[in-house]
């Protein structure tokens, strides 16, 4: 999962910042550089970023792993702990961070660091301008500004990161105000995670339409003991205040087999 960083995630951002410029950036930087970017992801600058609401945490398995920071089109502050690299999440937070920024820009622009630079060519970025910094000891800092143009697609809904709570359910449904769901999204796969009220565990597993129509199987585990499990079509309505509000035909597929409507809402 992957979620905005409050206030109270400041020492853990910190910490995955802290720990991965110590461990990792030694093999490749002198003293001074490595120096220079401990100084230059401060505790002052990292509050900022969260009060404006742009670091993103990556969570396993209740472990908080990984850190983004998405500045308008501008990749900054990604970071995974050291031993949680080399499993896949550094691009699970690219693949986040870039699917936020082409839903409002063409051109994604990041610096890049040494250790990282392999990655981002991978990834098709282009070198745009080569960088120097003269840091402590004598040491000199050189980096590359990189950037990649990206499909704009505002006519395409990314559920990737939302939370959605039921506004309105049939009477067969089992979901009320008091359940939460976390939607996540990877190209056209979408899944999701949900709980609260009569709702002990639920999963989603589906597709995305070009329209963002949703088209999935649910199961959950109720209050009562019992696993339920059905199907849904889900159809996005865009607010005015820009949350998404998902009108829903779903039908049981176990049980009495009945069918029903609901709404959810962006939280």
């Amino acid at each position: 999962m992957i979620r905005i960083a409050t206030i109270k995630d400041l020492e853990i951002v910190l910490q995955i910042t802290k720990d991965t410029i110590s461990d990792i950036y030694p093999k490749y930087y002198a003293a001074g550089v490595v120096d220079f970017f401990l100084k230059h992801h401060n505790k002052e600058s990292v509050i900022s970023d969260i009060k404006k609401n742009i670091v993103w945490l990556l969570e396993v398995n209740n472990h908080l792993v990984g850190t983004v920071t998405i500045r308008e089109n501008a990749i900054n502050r990604l970071f995974v702990l050291p031993k949680y690299q080399s499993h896949g999440y550094g691009r699970q937070l690219m693949d986040f961070a870039e699917n936020k920024i082409a839903e409002n820009f063409s051109c994604v622009h990041i610096d890049s660091s040494l250790p990282a630079k392999e990655m981002y060519l991978k990834r098709r970025y282009k070198e745009k301008n080569t960088c120097k910094i003269h840091t402590d000891n004598g040491d000199i800092l050189i980096y590359d500004e990189m950037e990649k143009f990206v499909d704009r697609r505002l006519d395409k809904i990314n559920y990737n990161g939302r939370i959605f709570v039921p506004k309105s359910n049939t009477e067969n449904g089992e979901v009320d105000q008091e359940t939460v769901f976390r939607y996540f999204q990877e190209h056209d796969m979408f899944w999701a995670e949900y709980c609260g009220g009569d709702i002990l565990k639920g999963s989603i597993i589906g597709t995305v339409n070009q329209q963002g129509e949703l088209s999935f199987h649910y199961q959950h585990l109720n209050a009562s003991g019992q696993v339920r499990i059905g199907k849904c079509h889900s159809i996005p309505n865009v607010l005015e205040s820009g949350k998404i509000e998902l009108h829903e035909k779903w039908q049981w597929l176990n049980g009495d087999r009945s069918y029903g409507e609901s709404v959810v809402v962006e939280k």
